[in-house]
């Protein structure tokens, strides 16, 4: 189960604050090419202007405002 901080709503929700007088909606969805890791771009319009957000899904099936870091080649010593 998610909590509602990690969840999208949550996150679009701390993010861009809407009230009853914005309009949000998702403008894009899909896979970054590397992983095929999930993102999402939620778009809210108001009387102060529009804002755009991406919003990458993570291991921890968590939703956040920064891409999941890639993991790199490593070295580990013999055991």
């Amino acid at each position: 189960m998610h909590t509602p901080e990690k969840s999208l709503r949550g996150q679009v929700d701390k993010w861009l604050a809407p009230t009853n007088g914005m309009r949000m909606r998702v403008i894009q969805f899909s896979r970054l090419s590397l992983h095929r890791r999930r993102y999402v771009c939620v778009e809210a319009s108001g009387p102060m202007g529009t804002l755009a957000l991406f919003f990458f899904r993570h291991d921890d099936r968590s939703w956040r405002v920064y891409p999941p870091e890639t993991q790199r080649p490593a070295m580990a010593p013999w055991l």
